[in-house]
């Protein structure tokens, strides 16, 4: 079992977004102390939701900083950027860090990033699969040519060629933020692992993970890629001696958070957009996920992990909202739940 943390550089009420992406910086640099898997990084624009407009800039920063831990996006949104210059920076990254990057690529929402960006709307209503469909050749192919209905160009050379950056891997791994059956039965075509989102419970998961498997054999993987795909399940941890004190730790801190960081996300085309309630999806979130004692930490991902076939997590550690909380949630994580796991 891989477990790994989830940084969304979240921005509490109160706080600066400088604040908010330094505890993002070092709760990185704590998880890799602590022993964690892998550094997830979100991307957000223009809401305090989540500070980090860029997670492969931050990805290189934190790959700098860092030794042994792996560092993923989650995600890079395809429907704003340019599939060939995210593909690029991604094949840098791979080549120098030494194979530890993971792309992880979603479609986003409907939001006014499309405007500004000037994707328009159809890049995110239409244009995803031509979009990863483009990323996926970058990333595989020696030289990329493209004919599609938002991308058009000549036959050029892929520099640097992601597939030469280490004898051992054919380039970065890439997996995708998965909400929709026609999502995951994209990723399923293409073999790639999927990211489920953490307001997602283990049974939905569990679907999700067997129609992958179904669309995945019936474009013929074989079965061993079919079973070897390492898909990732994103959710909250928050530890403490007692499930009780856990839960009010978030239960204190989240509700804020999400109040101004999901009211302050505004629809590109003026469509009205029911966010949840922040209280009760706290409270959702904590009966989902490992929030309570070691013990309870352990058996709840061991538990998701046997009934979804899920092996690896992406754990949002900083729902305190303060940086020492949140390193000593770190620490805890690696210390008191991960060997447990073993």
């Amino acid at each position: 079992m891989r477990v790994g943390s989830f940084v969304l550089a979240a921005q509490f009420p109160g706080q600066g977004e400088g604040e908010a992406l330094h505890r993002a910086v070092r709760s990185a640099e704590v998880a890799e102390e602590a022993g964690l898997d892998t550094v997830w990084l979100a991307e957000h624009h223009f809401v305090p939701y989540g500070t980090c407009p860029s997670a492969i800039t931050l990805a290189a920063l934190l790959l700098g900083r860092t030794r042994r831990i792996r560092v993923g996006t989650a995600v890079s949104v395809l429907p704003t950027v340019h599939p060939v210059a995210l593909g690029e920076q991604a094949a840098l990254l791979h080549h120098t860090s030494g194979g530890r990057f993971t792309l992880g690529v979603g479609r986003g929402g409907p939001w006014v990033d499309l405007e500004v960006f000037g994707a328009g709307l159809e890049a995110y209503e239409k244009g995803f699969p031509e979009s990863l469909e483009l990323l996926v050749r970058w990333l595989r192919d020696a030289s990329v040519a493209a004919d599609g209905e938002r991308f058009r160009f000549r036959e050029v050379p892929v520099v640097p060629r992601p597939s030469e950056a280490l004898t051992e891997a054919a380039g970065p791994e890439v997996v995708v933020a998965c909400t929709s059956p026609a999502s995951v039965r994209l990723a399923a075509e293409r073999g790639l692992s999927m990211l489920l989102g953490m307001h997602v419970g283990d049974e939905e998961k569990a679907e999700m993970v067997a129609l992958w498997r179904q669309h995945a054999r019936a474009t013929g993987r074989s079965p061993e890629e079919i079973l070897g795909a390492s898909h990732v399940s994103a959710g909250v941890c928050q530890i403490a001696d007692r499930r009780v004190d856990a839960a009010e730790t978030l239960m204190k801190a989240m509700p804020g958070w999400l109040k101004q960081g999901l009211e302050a996300h505004v629809t590109v085309d003026g469509r009205t957009r029911r966010m949840r309630d922040p209280l009760a999806y706290t409270e959702l979130l904590c009966g989902l996920h490992p929030v309570g004692t070691p013990r309870l930490c352990a058996d709840r991902l061991a538990a998701t992990s046997e009934r979804t076939g899920i092996s690896r997590f992406a754990l949002l550690v900083e729902g305190s909202g303060d940086l020492a909380a949140t390193e000593e949630n770190v620490r805890r994580l690696g210390a008191e739940v991960l060997p447990q796991l073993v």
